[in-house]
């Protein structure tokens, strides 16, 4: 039972990683802008938030640090789509490769740097109850927060006037445009709001998940991310289910060999991808209802006309 109770803690921390990044896409593709470069993106923040730890020994400043190189590239991103007009899709396989070896090149002073101790947290006396509160009560503070942020996320989408703005920006850029409303300009506050939710699952991969830097260590999270608002209908409480969907097939390999199931290794690495690409298959087969559910705008560029 203590087995799985550590599968199922360990689902949940690997499903925040995700699910953070897959709600900061989503805010960037209600707006209307498709952002592909969340992987070199997380790998950027990844290392600013190391970086910021190791020097100043503040988890919260490594947490911001991230945010904020995941803000400024996503920035540089917008203006480049948005303002200057390029292709949305080239870019961001741009800034993805970009990150990549950027982060690569930051980094070689940090491979075997070491952050302090690790804080351990718990929820007193809920984790003390047997095999509920391992499972449980025993996470980061931020497991928790993303569960607060998607119900939060959800009443601002359909209960507030700016929430409502954004989504019509996103189905209709014409007549958010023609009511008043700068399309550009909220489009580039989306992104960049987006890009530091990335920036954030960066830090917390290299700061919490797995306090340690290693070049490429996001390992394709961000584009499991990416695939994630397709798989979720652009829903975020179906972002965060998926996210923990996915953390738990991440996890389930190392559980396995744990068991000493005879898999070979390459198989069990690859079951995240392979559940992607079946996922992506399924609602592939429906395209009627991706169509009904994904922001009509979605990719489109917007130019004003006055």
């Amino acid at each position: 039972m203590e087995s799985y109770a550590l599968l199922i803690a360990a689902t949940l921390n690997a499903g925040t990683v995700l699910a953070i990044a897959a709600l900061g896409l989503l805010i960037n593709e209600k707006a209307g802008v498709v952002n592909l470069g969340a992987e070199g993106l997380m790998l950027c923040a990844a290392i600013a938030g190391f970086a910021t730890v190791v020097h100043t020994g503040s988890d919260v400043l490594g947490f911001l640090a991230g945010m904020g190189a995941g803000a400024l590239l996503a920035a540089i991103f917008g203006a480049l789509v948005i303002y200057l007009g390029t292709n949305q899709y080239a870019t961001g396989l741009a800034l993805s490769l970009f990150g990549v070896g950027f982060s690569a090149f930051v980094g070689i002073g940090y491979v075997q740097e070491k952050l302090p101790p690790r804080p351990a947290f718990e929820i007193p006396f809920l984790a003390d109850i047997p095999w509920v509160g391992p499972a449980l009560f025993k996470q980061h503070p931020l497991v928790y927060g993303v569960v607060a942020f998607v119900i939060a996320f959800m009443w601002f989408l359909d209960k507030t006037r700016t929430g409502l703005v954004l989504r019509s920006v996103g189905e209709s850029p014409e007549s958010a445009h023609a009511l008043g409303y700068s399309v550009r300009r909220i489009r580039w506050q989306a992104v960049i709001a987006g890009g530091a939710l990335c920036g954030l699952s960066g830090a917390y991969i290299s700061v919490a998940y797995t306090p340690l830097w290693v070049e490429g260590m996001v390992a394709g999270k961000g584009w499991i991310a990416l695939a994630l608002t397709t798989f979720a209908t652009w829903r975020p409480a179906r972002i965060l289910l998926g996210a923990y969907l996915f953390g738990g097939v991440t996890m389930l390999q190392f559980h396995l060999q744990g068991l000493g199931v005879q898999v070979p290794s390459q198989w069990l690495s690859a079951l995240p991808y392979l559940a992607t690409i079946v996922v992506l298959a399924l609602i592939s087969r429906n395209p009627a209802w991706i169509r009904i559910n994904m922001p009509a705008s979605l990719g489109k560029p917007f130019h004003p006309s006055s």
